[in-house]
């Protein structure tokens, strides 16, 4: 899977997230901190950081608020020229933090956003996607608005005819799928069969699968995998989508709050026909700062390694892990982890 240093386009919804400071609660407090996110741009400013040509594509309001969304992800090094502007509002979230045996709350605010009510024939997919290696989405974009989920397929089959790879971020959230007729386990499923290498955790594999695997239950570094169930675990899951060649899986065991045990597993071919399964060593992540956005960290960790490592898929794959490892050490939802850091780490 060769990406030759080109272009890698990333699609889908821009977000402001709200946060109170300190660990406080919603409820509690004065102020919000303000900062931008959504797991495409999360992938875009990742790739960017690591010195890779990236566009993001979108749909922003022609606001104050949209605009400078548009310029954070600009001084960050994304290109952001195929941003389309229109729509009355950006989508929202508000974010409260775990802490001691209190769960992180994620509250939605993005009905009637701007990329929710995208269409196909909207973006000039023969125009963005010229040039470029891969177009990395996810089912967050499928998840919003019917039309956002048929503007993705446009996407895809415009990829398809270019000879562009796709990439796919599984990304349930089942919050999200409130529009009528919304099917997620088929929707999700349906992306999947049509990526070349795509990215989900445990428990998202698990649901779009319906099977059930090995726990993840470490509770320090020795712990053992049971590989060989693994292993038949892929396999079937493969035989069900033939077409995907780099199945990313990240693992997590939240021993507390601040303290998280992370590894995952590979199952990559280069020929598409000899399969082979890996595993990343396991981090174990006593201070963990802020884990919004380690999923995509992991993505765009494995869309650079790819071509940072091209012959060497365990050394795409521990670097992906260490991308994402370094995510928990920093506030917001983009990991602005440098190639150099990632490598000392590794």
């Amino acid at each position: 899977m060769n990406m030759d240093n080109k272009r890698i386009v990333t699609f889908g919804e821009l977000l402001l997230r709200l946060s109170k400071n300190d660990h406080q609660r919603l409820s509690q407090g004065d102020y919000f901190t303000c900062k931008y996110g959504g797991s495409e741009a999360n992938v875009a400013v990742s790739l960017a950081t690591l010195g890779d040509r990236v566009d993001y594509v979108s749909r922003l309001p022609q606001t104050p608020v949209g605009r400078a969304g548009v310029m954070r992800l600009q001084e960050l090094g994304v290109g952001c020229r195929h941003v389309l502007y229109g729509g009355d509002r950006i989508g929202t979230y508000y974010f409260e933090p775990a802490a001691g045996m209190r769960s992180a709350k994620v509250v939605y605010d993005r009905a009637h956003s701007a990329s929710s009510e995208l269409k196909p024939g909207m973006l000039p997919w023969r125009d963005i996607l010229q040039g470029a290696a891969v177009l990395h989405i996810s089912g967050i974009t499928a998840a919003i608005s019917r039309s956002s989920l048929d503007a993705t397929l446009e996407a895809l089959d415009v990829a398809d005819e270019m000879g562009v790879l796709v990439s796919y971020d599984i990304n349930y959230r089942k919050n999200l799928w409130q529009y009528d007729g919304a099917d997620p386990r088929s929707t999700l499923g349906l992306l999947l069969s049509r990526c070349d290498m795509m990215f989900g955790d445990a428990i998202e594999f698990e649901y779009l699968c319906q099977r059930h695997q090995p726990p993840f239950t470490a509770t320090d570094t020795a712990f053992e995998m049971q590989m060989d169930e693994y292993g038949e675990w892929f396999r079937q899951l493969h035989q069900q989508y033939p077409r995907c060649r780099k199945w990313l899986m990240g693992m997590r065991n939240m021993v507390a709050s601040s303290r998280h045990l992370l590894t995952a597993l590979l199952y990559t071919s280069d020929d598409g026909e000899h399969y082979q399964l890996l595993r990343a060593p396991i981090h174990d992540i006593n201070g963990v700062v802020d884990p919004s956005g380690v999923g995509d960290a992991f993505m765009a960790g494995l869309l650079h390694a790819v071509q940072a490592f091209p012959n060497d898929p365990q050394q795409q794959l521990n670097y992906s892990l260490a991308a994402s490892a370094l995510k928990n050490t920093i506030p917001g939802d983009f990991n602005l982890a440098t190639d150099e850091e990632i490598r000392s780490l590794l």
